[in-house]
């Protein structure tokens, strides 16, 4: 039996029968059109036969897209009463035995996903977004590519280049472990509720060989933070507590790996981050 998907009726009937409203604290908006869903599996080219890791299921509308698409799942569910009913409402419409396993838990306390797998997909709640993707690219180097929907300016922070207005530590941060791409934008109304930001895919492939070791991501962070903290000021300022603990160590540093004092920090790329903490 082919694998149906949720409608709107059916989504708020479930919704009314576990006693859920969306709340913002969760950051929970419910996709209610099933050729958005299809739309976020057809740009994240799940196929037959691929692991995939869910944050946020929901109820499970875009769950069933992805399981309709041959792929099997593990979706990571923080609301308990969501999380005990998705087997049922899966089985409901022709999930076969062993395509879905839930994980009942916060996403950013997950330390281990049954079923390995290797995409990310997901809807992810806007007030953790980047949190939840930088522990999972952390956390789970199997992942190698994936597409989430975002808030809007969330995503266009995860995929800008430097220069941008945009760009800013979570931007170098993703780009530590490999490229992003803007893949598409999503009308408000296909949520319930109805959000009152726009949202956006955006996607991502994690580099076949890492960008360094923990440490070094670790202390390239560190620099990053430290560099976006204070974003007006130039780099021989704002990376002096870091640095040595005054403007002038701070300058040493960078000079010895190529980069002028009196840059700011979007101005660089991740590598170049890398490079000065390498220095250290």
């Amino acid at each position: 039996m082919p694998v149906s998907l949720l409608g709107a009726a059916e989504i708020r009937a479930l919704a009314a029968e576990l006693d859920v409203t969306p709340t913002k604290k969760l950051g929970q908006n419910f996709v209610v059109d099933a050729n958005t869903v299809r739309k976020i599996v057809h740009v994240a080219e799940v196929a037959e036969g691929d692991r995939v890791v869910e944050v946020g299921p929901g109820l499970g509308s875009l769950t069933l897209a992805i399981l309709e698409a041959g792929a099997t799942v593990t979706a990571v569910e923080i609301d308990h009463r969501l999380a005990r009913r998705l087997p049922a409402t899966a089985a409901a419409h022709g999930v076969s035995d062993g395509a879905l396993t839930v994980v009942d838990a916060d996403a950013l306390r997950v330390t281990e996903l049954p079923g390995d797998p290797s995409v990310l997909v997901a809807n992810l709640p806007y007030n953790v977004s980047v949190p939840v993707l930088l522990h999972f690219l952390e956390t789970f180097p199997a992942l190698s590519r994936g597409v989430v929907m975002v808030q809007a300016e969330v995503g266009e922070r995860l995929a800008a280049p430097p220069g941008s207005k945009a760009y800013g530590a979570p931007s170098v941060k993703a780009a530590w472990y490999g490229p992003w791409r803007l893949a598409g934008t999503v009308s408000r109304q296909v949520f319930w509720p109805v959000p009152n930001v726009d949202s956006v895919l955006v996607g991502f492939r994690r580099d076949p060989v890492p960008r360094g070791s923990d440490d070094e991501r670790r202390a390239t962070f560190r620099i990053v933070d430290a560099a976006f903290g204070q974003r007006r000021k130039m780099l021989r300022q704002a990376l002096a507590g870091v640095l040595g603990g005054s403007a002038a160590e701070a300058s040493a540093v960078l000079e010895s790996v190529g980069i002028a004092p009196t840059a700011r920090g979007e101005e660089l790329f991740v590598d170049d981050f890398v490079r000065i903490a390498r220095a250290l």
